[in-house]
């Protein structure tokens, strides 16, 4: 048996490991990575970056095992995912192979750090535009760094929090072409609304619903699901195609659930929960976190009854889904990769 892990003590993603890796793109070729101490990286101020938000990053979750080693989740996705989002920024991405390899390599240099469950390893790797040149508006940035950074975080929502969402129907979350890079841009350009809403209403997110069609949160897909269903929105390039969202729709399927992508409106959200339908959140951060409260045109709509409450189906996936990720059930889809 393992040493004891270590227990996250601060906010989630604002505890790091000792270590992070740094990689750098200039004259058509990347250098290889190097694992060093966690240090600012030094810009030069009129980096790409900067001033035209040339950027994307990933977040996937190392657990830790029984025998004190590390797994990752979904590894290969996230790496074919990264690689689609530099396609979408214009920016040179060192290769899937790269990616995962150095993955692996940084989350058994910080292995010591991977907390026990609940707690995970959080895996941030990004890439940033460096060519330092503000005139380069209408190019991509003809220099790169990769960095990763790894964080040891807790749970992001409680599993047994519901959580309140404003739905809201006159704006998108991100320019439709553009919502399925996963960039700080997208990101940014919710804040207005996700924190007027947290201010306003106390709601924990928003809901985007242009003209009515469901779409995404601020920071999450959103399903809906009851015993024997899941819908959910099909895949698009308005939003984020997330691998939990993806986990959570396969795993639902070997369930026993019937699962529907289609597109649907937010009155039927509404219908759905007065009929004793549940609705769930799914992200690398918050797993599947259940909806309890709705609020529409200032008015209050609760799941599960008065008050709102997370339902039994969003926490049966997500204590299957957890199953597998910290190694209690089969990883039946190869889902894990063992570092």
């Amino acid at each position: 048996m393992s040493d004891p892990a270590p227990k996250p003590s601060k906010p989630f993603g604002t505890e790091f490991s000792e270590n992070m890796a740094t990689a750098y793109f200039k004259n058509g070729e990347w250098s290889s990575a190097e694992i060093g101490p966690v240090q600012n990286l030094s810009l030069h101020p009129a980096s790409h970056v900067l001033h035209y938000g040339s950027e994307c990053f990933e977040g996937m979750k190392a657990y830790r095992t029984m025998e004190g080693g590390a797994q990752i989740f979904r590894l290969n996705k996230h790496a074919a995912r990264m690689k689609r989002s530099t396609e979408l920024l214009f920016l040179p991405f060192p290769g899937e192979e790269f990616l995962k390899k150095i993955v692996c390599d940084l989350v058994a240099e910080n292995r010591e750090s991977i907390p026990d469950a609940p707690g995970t390893l959080y895996i941030r790797p990004a890439i940033i535009g460096t060519e330092a040149n503000i005139g380069a508006a209408g190019t991509g940035s003809s220099e790169a760094c990769f960095f990763m950074l790894t964080s040891p975080v807790g749970a992001y929502f409680s599993g047994d929090k519901a959580l309140r969402i404003l739905i809201k129907e006159d704006g998108m979350r991100a320019v439709p072409g553009f919502g399925s890079a996963k960039t700080g841009g997208n990101y940014a350009a919710a804040l207005k609304q996700v924190i007027g809403a947290r201010t306003e209403y106390q709601a924990d997110q928003v809901l985007f619903c242009p003209g009515g069609d469901v779409q995404e949160t601020g920071a999450s897909n959103f399903m809906l699901l009851n015993d024997e269903e899941l819908i959910t929105k099909p895949l698009n390039d308005t939003f984020l195609h997330g691998v939990t969202r993806d986990s959570v729709l396969t795993l639902a399927k070997s369930l026993g659930y019937r699962v529907t992508e289609r597109d649907f409106h937010a009155d039927e959200i509404i219908s759905w929960i007065a009929d004793g339908g549940e609705a769930a959140l799914s992200g690398t951060a918050a797993v599947l976190a259940g909806v309890g409260t709705f609020i529409r045109n200032g008015k209050e709509f609760y799941a599960g009854g008065e008050g709102g409450a997370v339902g039994k189906n969003t926490k049966r996936i997500r204590e299957a889904l957890t199953a597998i990720q910290v190694g209690d059930a089969e990883d039946q889809f190869g889902w894990l990769t063992v570092v």
